[in-house]
């Protein structure tokens, strides 16, 4: 927050001005409050604005659309005044870091962090599309993180679906790396259009940089039109989804819906540590097998649950003796279990052709009970209950 200038207003409408949270291509947006103590963020739209009449009547066209947009993620409409002679309106005011100065400050987001804030978004652009509104300008300075979770802001520049791109002839109104193609056209706006913004924003929550780069407003813009994202960095659990959403063509970007819900799925699988964000080679080392393979795993894992006693399994032909994979292409007779070619160290042939001794988890082979040891327990066993036995008589007749 910054102190408020000479110039800026003390008071807009009925709510008092406090402190400026910032300035863009629209105004300049304040923190004020009510009578009652309410804060709100405070936007007031630029002179050269307020003197364009078509602003002036899309404002108040968006501003009513905004009025009907229900749900948790956006930060409400609370008051406006389209008369004024400078325009502006009044929002819930939210605390909490935007998106980008997080990024900024503590570096990319976690896969689980990313697609539950994403996830978030959809569900509330949703609510936003239902209402007829298209945000036009989602990117990480317009998404705040409160302690109850995301909030989408600044809907200045919101305009109905299908409507233009353009405020002035020539002159795109958004974010540069951020707009979708379409926008950079002067084609019309639709809610894939903020699906595109989303998937940018979500790219930069991974890398903390824009998948389109830097540089001047018109080798971004050209760029998003012609070249494709860079999405290096981005979590393999997320990079096809947000490449979907950076798509070209609006017909090939995934629906707010369809979004919401596989973004759910991939945060509750991150946050159980069950994403495959582990290297191939690592993931298929810690695949299950099948085949052969999977027999030897079934049975590894009955001996763990049993303290390591091996279970018993059906000798049948091309089963193995709790071993990886053979060393060679060669296959084993069908009558011998546990022969053939099994690599150097086995000890199947020096054993002629009999299975090696198995072995628990630790690699010592499981002791096998001893006869005379077990002879000699049964003894002293028996011994000792006749001592018992002849004592508790003895008592009794006493």
């Amino acid at each position: 927050m910054m102190r408020l200038r000479r110039e800026d207003p003390r008071v807009v409408g009925s709510f008092r001005l406090h402190r400026r949270l910032g300035a863009g291509g629209m105004g300049v947006v304040y923190l004020g409050s009510d009578r009652r103590g309410q804060r709100v963020a405070l936007k007031v739209i630029r002179p050269d604005l307020a003197e364009d009449q078509e602003f002036r009547s899309r404002f108040a066209r968006e501003v009513s659309a905004a009025r009907r947009i229900r749900g948790g993620c956006t930060a409400r409409l609370v008051a406006a005044d389209l008369e004024a002679e400078r325009p502006w309106f009044a929002t819930q005011y939210v605390p909490g870091p935007s998106l980008h100065d997080k990024v900024a400050e503590e570096g990319p987001l976690t896969a689980a962090q990313i697609a539950a804030i994403g996830a978030a978004l959809s569900e509330g652009l949703v609510a936003v599309h239902e209402a007829g509104v298209v945000h036009r300008d989602l990117k990480p300075s317009n998404i705040l993180l409160s302690p109850k979770g995301p909030r989408i802001i600044d809907f200045g520049i919101a305009w109905a679906t299908g409507a233009s791109t353009l405020t002035h002839v020539g002159t795109a109104v958004g974010s540069p790396g951020f707009l979708a193609p379409e926008q950079v056209r002067g084609a019309a706006v639709t809610p894939a259009t903020d699906v595109f913004s989303l998937g940018a924003t979500l790219a930069y929550a991974a890398t903390a940089d824009s998948p389109f780069g830097h540089g001047s407003s018109e080798v971004m813009l050209y760029r998003v039109v012609h070249e494709e994202a860079h999405l290096q960095g981005v979590p393999d659990a997320l990079a096809p989804l947000v490449r979907a959403c950076l798509a070209k063509d609006p017909e090939d970007r995934p629906s707010t819906l369809q979004l919401s819900m596989r973004l759910k799925e991939i945060a509750a699988r991150e946050a159980h540590g069950l994403g495959e964000s582990r290297p191939p080679a690592q993931r298929a080392r810690t695949e299950r097998p099948t085949g052969r393979l999977a027999e030897d795993y079934v049975e590894e894992r009955a001996e763990r649950r049993t303290g390591g006693t091996p279970v018993s399994r059906p000798q049948g032909p091309g089963t193995g003796q709790g071993q990886g994979p053979q060393s060679g292409p060669q296959s084993r007779p069908s009558s011998a279990r546990g022969t053939g070619s099994r690599g150097p160290g086995s000890t199947a042939g020096r054993t002629g052709g009999r299975p090696a001794p198995r072995t628990t988890g630790t690699g010592r082979r499981p002791s096998r009970p001893d006869p005379k040891l077990m002879r000699q327990r049964l003894i002293v066993f028996v011994l000792v209950t006749l001592i018992v036995a002849l004592g508790i008589a003895a008592a009794q007749k006493l």
